[in-house]
């Protein structure tokens, strides 16, 4: 049996909950495509992508076999949530992923990593919490409402054939990354 039956999946949370790693994970695990929102979106110098052209990028994107995106972008959620068999909900505790984007931003800031498309985080920048280019200003905003507007859109007729997999903590998500390589490796033993 399949330990992971699922070739086109979207994993949301809120900004910092892990969903990049999750969905490269997953996809490494399972040869699928990796499908990273936020590099279909960002242009150089942080400008946001135009909505036909990042709707566009992403249609391209879905069109492989099998795929595991991260992103809860809404101007393309009917695109993704349409074509996948199953969403999974990173919802984790307020403090872990407020202390997960600070820690976050700060390495990526020090080690100048390159994100998508040559931006990079600015960590004062990030400190202008009235800023609408703070991540930790949008944590703020998004953090709560996500949490109330993820089980309505769940919930939603259009969106029931989707598989949900709700994770509250880092730790239930550790363990199911765990049990699924545990099946695999189990099966290529036999």
């Amino acid at each position: 049996m399949n330990p992971f039956p699922y070739k086109r999946v979207v994993v949301i949370g809120t900004t910092s909950s892990g969903k990049s790693t999750l969905a490269k994970q997953l996809a490494d695990l399972f040869a699928l495509e990796f499908i990273e929102l936020d590099a279909l979106f960002w242009e150089p110098n942080w400008k946001e992508a135009e909505t036909p052209v990042f709707r566009e990028r992403v249609d391209r994107a879905v069109q492989a076999q099998g795929w595991v995106a991260a992103g809860n972008y809404s101007k393309v959620r009917d695109i993704l949530w349409s074509r996948a068999d199953a969403v999974i909900w990173l919802d984790y505790p307020f403090h872990i992923v407020f202390w997960r984007l600070l820690t976050r931003t700060l390495h990526r800031s020090i080690t100048r990593e390159e994100l998508w498309n040559g931006n990079r985080e600015n960590f004062a920048n990030q400190l202008k919490l009235w800023s609408e280019d703070s991540l930790i200003h949008w944590f703020f905003k998004s953090y709560w409402r996500r949490k109330r507007e993820i089980p309505i859109l769940l919930a939603n007729p259009e969106f029931q054939h989707l598989t949900s997999l709700h994770f509250q903590h880092p730790h239930q998500t550790e363990k199911w990354i765990e049990k699924l390589r545990t099946k695999i490796t189990d099966q290529d033993s036999k």
